[in-house]
């Protein structure tokens, strides 16, 4: 089988998937097919991420006017969907990462129970999440799950994706903190964020994926529309397991691929992404990531028809080395590195990635390999070190790199203080090597 999806999208007023001025299309996972969800008030169509905000750019290439403030709901869109022959669970429950005073841990119940009865048990474990770019000036809205009483908190990457803030408001008491991000892995959208001077929190009931079948019942619960409150509900069977996809974000167009995903019908929407998917008892076995529409033109209130979680348990092996502080390929601990280039669109992944510090979509085409530069933002490290419109990245850290993908995926394990290695050709086709120490920029 085959299909097409959007990561959720939070809440993003203010003209989905319009680009600011001089810039490119921005990077939230949204709706850029037939099925998805928009990344938020104002995302596009498709398949897509349920909710988080994304780097898009910066105050901008040649400095352009401050565009007007955007809200919107994160999602993502999964492209090319297939079923997998094999997959299955990585881990068991999280259980060391509640390692504070304990609070309050959302019942599980012995029967079945009704979707609301199934909320009320477990709205008091979830947050709504507020990202912000203030590079760009939007802000999205999405899901998380409470891990640990003093604010541990599980989401998608996508939903804190580009984000220079984060506010969070916890169910449970009302109240609204600020979050910092402990770490993410982007190439399976996991990350865990902090919730500062957060004590005494209702964490979440996590159940065992590996005990999910098709055909069990399930409830998606989230911050849908980014409107917060009380949470939403939408309830569902499983129909399938072991699902790949390849999720888009509709503002940046950047995509990755999904694998051993929970596929189910429960109409979930944009801004519930990083929410939970929960069983008849009352347990969390996955967190809601991806949809996908039928619709040929989603708008704003649309539905899924198919939906994508990841297994609580793979997440939960994810956010275990994030919270030990273990880097990998694809962990990244602590804050994100920044160059501060803005990608051209002749990359295999145009518009760059926060790490990067990608905003736009250049016109210029270059016919080196590498990743073609369409500009720098004024005082970022890339532009200190004399990097401009027209020249092409073709390695970084001594590693190759051949789109705006490979340039995040190179940094990493690097962090804002550190001193790396960055070869391009220049204009005149001349190549150079220098060393720049990176900077402290929006969440990968």
């Amino acid at each position: 089988m085959s299909h097409t999806f959007d990561e959720e999208n939070p809440e993003q007023a203010g003209g989905a998937n319009s680009p600011a001025e001089g810039h490119g299309q921005g990077h939230p996972y949204g709706y850029p097919n037939p099925q998805g969800y928009p990344a938020g008030p104002g995302s596009a169509a498709g398949s897509a991420y349920a909710g988080g905000a994304w780097y898009a750019g910066g105050p901008g290439y040649g400095e352009p006017p401050m565009p007007p403030r955007r809200s919107h709901k994160r999602g993502l869109i999964a492209t090319g969907a297939v079923a997998l022959l094999a997959g299955g669970a990585l881990g068991g429950l999280i259980g060391s990462m509640n390692h504070t005073v304990a609070g309050t841990v959302t019942a599980a119940s012995r029967t079945a129970l009704s979707a609301s009865q199934i909320a009320s048990r477990v709205d008091p474990a979830l947050v709504d999440v507020v990202s912000t770019d203030g590079y760009q000036g939007a802000a999205s809205a999405g899901t998380g799950i409470v891990l640990s009483s003093n604010g541990e908190v599980l989401t998608n990457n996508h939903v804190i994706d580009g984000a220079t803030s984060i506010k969070v408001t916890d169910i449970g008491n009302g109240k609204t903190y600020t979050a910092t991000v402990v770490g993410y892995d982007a190439s399976h959208d996991v990350a865990v964020i902090q919730l500062q001077d957060a004590s005494g929190l209702t964490t979440a009931n996590l159940g065992d994926s590996s005990t999910v079948h098709a055909g069990d019942n399930v409830t998606a619960l989230g911050n849908a529309g980014g409107k917060g409150g009380t949470p939403s509900v939408a309830s569902g069977t499983v129909t399938a397991l072991n699902q790949s996809i390849t999720a888009s974000d509709e503002l940046s167009s950047a995509s990755e691929q999904l694998t051993g995903l929970i596929e189910t019908n429960a109409p979930i929407q944009p801004g519930d992404s990083g929410g939970p998917l929960v069983n008849a008892y009352g347990q969390v076995i996955g967190m809601d990531t991806a949809a996908g529409s039928n619709s040929p033109v989603p708008d704003q209130s649309s539905t899924a028809t198919q939906a994508y979680a990841i297994p609580i348990d793979n997440a939960l092996s994810i956010a275990r080395q994030i919270e030990s502080g273990t880097t990998t390929a694809d962990i990244h601990i602590g804050a994100t590195a920044f160059l501060g280039v803005e990608i051209g669109s002749s990359s295999s992944s145009s518009n760059g990635l926060g790490g990067t510090g990608g905003f736009g979509d250049p016109s210029g085409q270059t016919g080196t390999t590498g990743v073609p530069v369409a500009g720098t933002l004024s005082g970022s490290p890339a532009a200190n070190l004399g990097l401009s419109q027209g020249d092409t990245i073709t390695a970084i850290a001594g590693q190759s790199v051949s789109s705006a993908a490979d340039i995040a995926h190179a940094l990493v394990k690097y962090h804002p203080g550190d001193s790396i290695s960055i070869t391009w050709v220049d204009q005149s086709g001349q190549s150079q090597t220098a060393n720049l120490t990176l900077t402290t920029g929006p969440a990968a």
